[in-house]
């Protein structure tokens, strides 16, 4: 008789998840911020070129069927309540990327997203390093914070802010298979940071890397300046991306340029235009607080908390499975 009707994680690998999301809980509830719950499926998609969003379609109370898309974060619906006048708020859910299996992806996975409004993202990375030190019950865990420009320069030697494309792709050179890639200056910056720089980080304490090129801001504000950055921070944990942060971009025109720039892109690799949150930009449109917010992968954490060495460990039932 098949045995995959049994989960992939132990029993007690079952009870680590539920003690840990038992932490994550006190530690918002003794900080005063709300557990909120946004949609999983939207009528928006992710406009990111580098995800791809799980579809379906809905019909129902004799509507026409109309296409769905599974949440890739809950981002922009929880900024939507921010604009709303929640105050500080965190959500624990479910997200959906299409595309992804390996051993630290899976389509389906634990997302913990929370915003502060009038905090700077300095101090949402304080606030981060005490979330992670409870969560895993290890208050002496030690952080490094340093900026994406000083990484560079400290493991490859070059300046990412002005190095040019040939500059970048002669640095991955040692990278298997990246001489038959063509990417532009930002995917080269990437591929160095993952196959690079990442795998030479500290394995024992928290690192930030801060303050990325404007061209990797996602949705986090500029800082505009002689030598504009964008106010974004990542964290690394044995050897993990554990979270990415921003200082929120609240410029509803900009943002709309942003989304339809990553349209653009779309459309240029050939993948399918998708419809922009208008819903979101209305919000922004309306006055969304200054904020800063964070989002922080469960299993990756749960990885850490136990030891584990690829996610289906830490998962009831994987995709495989489901």
């Amino acid at each position: 008789m098949s045995s995959t009707w049994r989960p992939s994680a132990s029993l007690e690998m079952l009870r680590a998840r539920a003690r840990l999301l038992g932490r994550i809980r006190e530690f918002f509830a003794a900080a005063g911020v709300m557990e909120v719950e946004t949609p999983i499926a939207s009528r928006a998609a992710a406009s990111d070129p580098a995800l791809a969003s799980l579809k379906t379609d809905w019909s129902g109370a004799g509507a026409r069927s109309r296409p769905l898309y599974l949440q890739t974060s809950p981002e922009l619906p929880m900024k939507r309540l921010l604009a709303a006048g929640s105050g500080p708020i965190f959500q624990i859910c479910k997200v959906f990327r299409d595309g992804e299996r390996g051993r630290l992806h899976h389509p389906e996975f634990s997302l913990l997203e929370w915003y502060r409004p009038g905090l700077g993202y300095g101090a949402l990375m304080t606030e981060v390093e005490d979330l992670v030190r409870h969560a895993l019950d290890r208050p002496k865990l030690t952080v490094q914070r340093i900026g994406y420009r000083e990484l560079f320069r400290a493991h490859l030697g070059l300046d990412p802010m002005r190095a040019d494309v040939v500059t970048l792709r002669r640095a991955a050179a040692v990278i298997p298979g990246s001489r038959a890639l063509v990417l532009d200056h930002g995917g080269w910056l990437d591929l160095l940071l993952t196959q690079c720089i990442e795998p030479a980080l500290d394995r024992d304490r928290l690192t930030f890397v801060y303050d990325y090129p404007p061209s990797r801001a996602a949705l986090a504000r500029t800082c505009r300046g002689t030598e504009p950055v964008a106010e974004r921070f990542e964290l690394y944990l044995e050897g993990m991306e554990l979270a990415n942060g921003f200082q929120e971009l609240t410029d509803p025109g900009e943002q709309r340029e942003r989304f339809e720039a990553d349209l653009r892109e779309r459309s240029a690799r050939g993948s399918d235009r998708l419809p922009l949150d208008e819903a979101f930009l209305a919000a922004l449109e309306a006055g969304m607080p200054e904020a800063a917010g964070v989002a922080l992968g469960l299993d990756r954490l749960l990885m850490v908390a136990t030891g584990s060495t690829h996610i289906d460990q830490i998962l009831a039932f994987p995709v495989e499975r489901a």
